[in-house]
């Protein structure tokens, strides 16, 4: 009978080298993070997607303000196609007061203003979007338009409404009539898995797992084109040039 050392045993054995246990842990690690994510996901949905409840006793929770046709365009002829326009742009805004005004520092002392309010501005991935379903003869009442924006550091293109005139601003009472059930269940087990999560930083890791790609968004600061500054990221050397060469022309004038 051949006498077989300790390494031919295990490599005829059916024991797990370190690599692949090493490869096992991680796959059943992974596996574990794509459960996670599937139980979130459909936690969230369940919580979210609730049906509201009616109430015994509806209330006024403040003011609400939206628009609506004007009176002249409501007796027009296409009333009906701009009834239906506006209940694809129209914004609501919510309020403790019936006036609407917000506060403002001006010359060191906080005044109310009148809080301003806009139709809705459509994006470019919205323009041809199933959900917003604009027709050909709606599209044609709007302007693709570019316009920097100081809130974001950066220009913001999107499609806005021509004819404003054609709507009004209406106040009604905000009356609250339906109400989200609580399920405390679902919250509770819902926040379990969020702190899990959060806590030991997994997200990155949920994120490279299903895109490919963990790497944050991040912040890119873009510059006002009105404030751009001419001999940025321009060596000495190029400023000299282009110095020496504006003195060569108004030489020769």
């Amino acid at each position: 009978m051949e006498n077989y050392t300790e390494d031919d045993y295990a490599l005829c054995s059916r024991f797990k080298s370190e690599k692949k246990k090493k490869r096992l842990v991680k796959e059943d690690f992974e596996k574990e993070l794509r459960q996670n994510y599937v139980q979130r996901k459909q936690l969230f949905n369940a919580v979210w997607n609730s049906p509201p409840v009616p109430l015994d006793k509806p209330y006024q929770k403040g003011w609400v303000r939206f628009f609506v046709l004007r009176s002249d365009v409501l007796v027009g002829l296409n009333s009906d196609f701009f009834m239906n326009l506006l209940e694809k742009i129209n914004t609501y805004q919510y309020s403790n007061e019936k006036s609407f005004t917000k506060r403002k520092r001006k010359f060191g002392k906080k005044i109310s203003v009148p809080s301003e309010q806009f139709l809705k501005m459509i994006s470019i991935s919205d323009w041809d979007c199933k959900k917003l379903d604009l027709t050909e003869k709606e599209k044609s009442y709007f302007t693709l338009t570019k316009e920097w924006s100081n809130k974001l550091g950066r220009d913001i293109i999107y499609y806005r409404f021509d004819e404003p005139w054609r709507f009004v601003l209406r106040v009604r009472p905000n009356i609250i009539t339906h109400k989200k059930p609580v399920d405390s269940d679902l919250q509770s087990e819902l926040q379990i898995l969020e702190n899990y999560i959060t806590n030991y930083n997994l997200n990155h890791k949920i994120n490279r797992l299903l895109t490919g790609y963990a790497r944050y968004s991040g912040w890119k600061v873009y510059q006002n084109p009105k404030e751009k500054n001419p001999i940025k990221n321009k060596s000495l050397h190029v400023l000299y040039q282009q110095y020496a060469d504006e003195n060569d022309i108004n030489h020769g004038k």
